[in-house]
């Protein structure tokens, strides 16, 4: 596909130097307008603890077409969702409008494309891909919007098109000229497009020179095909179609509703299976989808993520309910509940797509085998190799970050190299050079977390409009299109979860801690109920994998590279969450990273062999596009760089690009070939590591022979020889053993297992792994058992609590169930509540410093009345004769609750402080309820939902009184709250 030069490109960062250039002069070209804005407001600044953010722009916004720098909603109907809208999606085109400011670009939902137009909605369902050039020279392919025909309104001349609704996975274009109006709903994964058409009769067009065939006319159902795709359009009951010629047109017997399903059908199909087909979708046909929504759960114990994604409908006649779903490999591959998918799929960009019927819900579930801090340091610790390692450190001493620019970028990538010199330094036992990283992370991130008047550059800018966080200086168009944030802000993050373990107090709300939440939630919002950001930005929830692009508007959709530093941002979170304590965080990373790992093996790696169309050889793509994906890159032509930009940044949380050690040595191959070399010649340091995944023994003989190379700039050779000499140790990857600790991982060299597990905790732990290995980790401390027995790190641990004593309660298990049991912590000295910070409810109402056995107690229903901040027939836990010292801290708690099959629950605590004991609430928190899925197991419902209220103020605690009460605050049915070792409180007392 030649790209249309009108189209802004996304660009990804590179080492040529006449990139690098022309990144300054465009800086320069900015200054002016930057000095403008800065002088014609004083520029405000929020604090966030002890970090703040500018309110006022300091340099340029998100543009596009009309006044969308300062109107986001230009195009968003009043019926739209209230709050931030959202970017980098498959759909955003027709939102932020930046080459077709009137119908935007192509949208590809998969398996149908569509494009808005002034007549209606295009509708393509495309089988044939394109494919350019032959053999090595192949360089993409594209399943290419080609028109099928356009669903409208007689008589509608619409000059744009507008976003009436949108919800986790569908969208609603609206269409109208003010006598005529067509609102569709349409989605990935839904073979239908849902319509309301009003002032005219309902138009079905088929393309201009199409070969059209009408193979049912029954009433309100026609079935029709254009050049042999089959569909079939349905009217209300009562209603009919006229045919004529390639249109058809019906009344809807006045109504307004009608539906376009494509069928799984190919040219053999059989006509008798073609009407059985017809007849088994007309039975959703006016069950309309009006919303769809995600919930996931992380069960430590079983180290798995179940994702349930819900569709909900509106039956506008007839009984039934559910709708079809076409379902995506990376997500039909882990089915783990909603039914059997039929024997005929769809033919996708994404390959081969199964479809359920009667759907109202279904579940994956995938196993998330772990990350790591990084590599254990078990070959280092004596020999020629430490002297070569200390050296490599030593030469970092001066400038751990090395920066090549000073844009948010950049200076990311200078972040990241610093966090992995601390984190080598200190399993190594070099505490020089491990406070020099340390140091200097610290002092860019207090920079850059600090916003005050007159201040230009190495801030963030807080857009109410937009609801984005952008970081200034900005690059490669993450100010302006909104691109790329997850890869900018993962690396901050993840050098901030470094630094936490050390320096937990910077970590913290009351420091600089919110503003790494603010950078988190501006890229991957994890909590719904805030408004400031949209949920999820950057990923994209049913395609499994992030987008790049704010805007998307590109003639083949959205498109993503670097797929490995939308993993950074992944495995940042879970890093970050664990050091701090935040599970709701961390559960948000291991979600996201579990399920973006199954689509990358699909859609960037095609690793079974069933994604790529016949024709295109690669074994990688650099780029994925909605609807295909292309061997290069928006900045370079050379295979080391087209597949080397999905292998960077080389952390402890990409061993998943190591699960198939065969397929790691055929890419690396296949890269040799494609550059024409025995080695690679651009990012060598990238590729040996990548290459130790697979063969860390040939990887480590090519650094030996080639140590003089260039360090691709987030990289140090510290940090190249460290991965590299370890892994030749370790053996490759081990995905047959998982651990009930998130930081975990295990290798195996010639039958021989060692297992890792870290901890950034404070307190110690210990971790179980599925094959039965148990390994004790000390705060602080990376552990390995196993071929290696090793002990490195001396960090003081981050405030997150113990990681696996209070994993994954598991609910009583059902008779077909079995019974898997996590280990209790360790109950405090004293065994009763008075003088420890840490608390568990009990059956019996009580709070006890002593986690006790497992139980459970029953949160009576909502009874369908909202109750959000108000304790209705809640459950009730006291704790009194409390004589402990505040800390400056916040109340934590992880309350484990399980809604079982109920749909729309939300249990709410509220945690109530008595100074005295004297029966006065001297402090009253009220916490955000939790919104449950309908999936079995429990889940956990934690203080990082965040406060709805607080009233009064912390004190020390004199013989005095904490009370927890838990209630539904919404919901018809009953939740289930589990007691003892199952859940937990910690004051933030000492």
């Amino acid at each position: 596909m030649s790209r249309d030069s009108a189209q802004p490109p996304r660009a990804v960062p590179w080492s040529s130097p006449w990139r690098r250039a022309a990144v300054f002069v465009a800086l320069a070209a900015l200054l002016g307008a930057v000095l403008t804005v800065l002088d014609s407001a004083k520029a405000g600044a929020d604090t966030v603890g002890a970090g703040s953010y500018t309110t006022t722009a300091p340099g340029p916004l998100p543009s596009g077409c009309a006044d969308l720098s300062t109107n986001p909603r230009h195009w968003v109907t009043s019926n739209a969702p209230a709050g931030a809208v959202p970017t980098n999606d498959w759909w955003s085109s027709i939102l932020w409008k930046r080459t077709n400011c009137a119908y935007g670009e192509p949208l590809f939902a998969q398996p149908l494309g569509f494009r808005a137009g002034s007549e209606g909605l295009g509708v393509s369902y495309s089988t044939k891909p394109t494919i350019s050039g032959s053999g090595k020279g192949v360089g993409e392919y594209h399943f290419e919007y080609k028109e099928d025909f356009t669903a409208g309104v007689l008589g509608l001349a619409a000059s744009e098109v507008k976003v009436d609704d949108w919800s986790d996975w569908t969208v609603s274009p609206y269409l109208s000229d003010g006598a005529h109006s067509l609102r569709a709903t349409i989605g990935s994964g839904l073979p239908f497009a849902y319509f309301r058409a009003r002032g005219g009769d309902a138009r079905i067009k088929a393309a201009s020179g199409a070969t059209v065939d009408v193979w049912s006319h029954s009433g309100p159902t026609l079935g029709y095909s254009v050049d042999g795709h089959d569909y079939v359009a349905f009217a209300p009951a009562g209603a009919t179609w006229s045919v004529n010629g390639s249109t058809f047109t019906s009344s809807l017997a006045g109504k307004d509703y009608f539906s376009v399903a494509v069928l799984p059908t190919t040219p053999s199909t059989s006509a008798a299976d073609r009407t059985a087909l017809a007849e088994a979708y007309a039975e959703y046909a006016h069950d309309p989808v009006t919303g769809t929504a995600v919930s996931y759960r992380y069960d430590e114990a079983k180290s798995t993520v179940t994702t349930t994604y819900r569709f909900t409908t509106d039956a506008l006649e007839g009984s039934a309910t559910g709708t079809v779903a076409a379902l995506l490999p990376h997500q039909w591959r882990h089915l783990s509940g909603g039914g059997s998918p039929l024997p005929r799929t769809y033919v996708s960009s994404r390959g081969p797509l199964k479809v359920l019927t009667g759907v109202t819900s279904f579940s994956t579930t995938m196993d998330f085998h772990g990350v790591l801090p990084e590599i254990p340091a078990v070959a280092d610790s004596s020999g020629a190799d430490a002297a070569t390692l200390r050296d490599y450190l030593n030469a970092e001493k001066a400038d751990p970050t090395r920066q090549v620019s000073d844009d948010t970028y950049w200076t990311g990538k200078g972040l990241g190299r610093a966090a992995r010199l601390a984190e080598i330094a200190d399993q190594t036992g070099d505490t020089e050079v491990r406070d020099a990283a340390l140091s200097a992370i610290r002092s860019k991130l207090t920079d850059w977390f600090t916003a005050s008047p007159g201040k230009t550059g190495h801030q963030f800018y807080y857009d109410r409009k937009w609801g984005t966080l952008i970081g200034y200086p900005a690059s490669y168009g993450s100010d302006q299109e909104l691109n790329d944030h997850h890869f900018h802000y993962g690396y901050y993050i993840a050098a901030a979860a470094t630094l936490a373990k050390f320096d937990p107090t910077w970590a913290d709300a009351d420091h600089y801690g919110g503003m790494v939440d603010l950078l988190i939630r501006d890229a991957d919002n994890y909590d719904r109920s805030d408004g400031r950001f949209p949920f999820l930005r950057d990923f994209d929830i049913y395609a499994g994998h992030d987008w790049a692009s704010g805007h998307g508007s590109f003639a083949a959709g959205n498109n993503q590279e670097s797929s490995s530093e939308g993993m950074n941002f992944d495995n940042a979170l879970i890093q970050w969450g664990v050091a701090t304590g935040n599970k709701a965080v961390r559960d948000a990373g291991i979600y996201m990273y579990t399920t973006q790992a199954a689509a990358i093996e699909d859609y960037w790696f095609d690793v079974h062999d069933q994604v790529y169309p016949e024709g295109f050889q690669h074994k990688e793509v650099g780029m994925v596009w909605s609807n295909g994906g292309a061997y290069s890159t928006w900045f370079s032509s050379a295979p080391e760089q087209i597949q080397g930009i999905n292998l960077l940044p080389v952390t402890g949380g990409h061993l998943y690009l190591g699960d198939n050690p065969a397929y790691v040595r055929a890419n690396y191959q296949e890269m040799l070939d494609q550059a024409g070399r025995t080695q690679p010649g651009i990012w060598p340091d990238i590729w040996y590591e990548y290459r130790a995944l697979g063969d860390g023994d040939a990887a480590l003989a090519d650094f030996r022979a080639h140590s003089s190379l260039t360090s691709e700039e987030g990289e140090s050779k510290a940090h190249t020889f460290h991965w590299i000499r370890n892994l030749a140790a370790l053996g490759t990857v081990d995905t047959g053993v998982t651990a009930d600790s998130p930081l975990s991982a295990v290798f195996v060299k010639s039958g021989d297992r060692t297992y890792v597990a870290a901890n950034t905790t404070a307190t110690d732990s210990t971790v179980h792994f599925s094959d039965g290995t148990t390994v004790r980790v000390p705060a602080g401390k990376t552990v390995t058992t196993g071929a290696y027995t090793w002990s490195g790190g001396s960090a003081p641990g981050g405030t997150g609590p113990t990681p696996t004593p209070t994993a994954s309660p598991t609910p009583t298990p059902t008779p077909t169930d079995t019974a898997t049991t996590s280990p209790s912590p360790t109950p405090s000295p004293t065994g009763g509540s008075g003088s420890s910070p840490t608390l568990y409810p009990g059956a019996d109402g009580t709070l006890t410093g002593s986690a006790g056995t497992a139980g459970s107690v029953t949160l009576a229903s909502a009874d369908g009345v909202n109750h959000d901040g108000t304790p209705y027939k809640p459950a009730t836990f006291t704790a009194t004769g409390l004589d402990l010292e505040y800390g400056n801290g916040q109340t934590r708690f992880d309350l484990a609750v399980d809604a079982q099959n109920a749909v729309g629950n939300g249990p709410q605590a509220q945690v109530s402080y008595d100074c005295t004991g004297d029966g006065t609430w001297d402090r009253v928190e009220t916490y955000r309820y939790f919104a449950t899925d309908p999936v079995n197991g429990w889940e956990h419902y934690t203080d990082g939902a965040g406060t709805s209220s607080t009233t009064g103020t912390a004190c020390d605690l004199r013989k005095g009184t904490v009370q927890v009460k838990v209630w539904n605050a919404i919901g018809n049915a009953s939740t289930v709250l589990g007691t003892g070792e199952r859940s937990v409180l910690r004051l933030p007392y000492s």
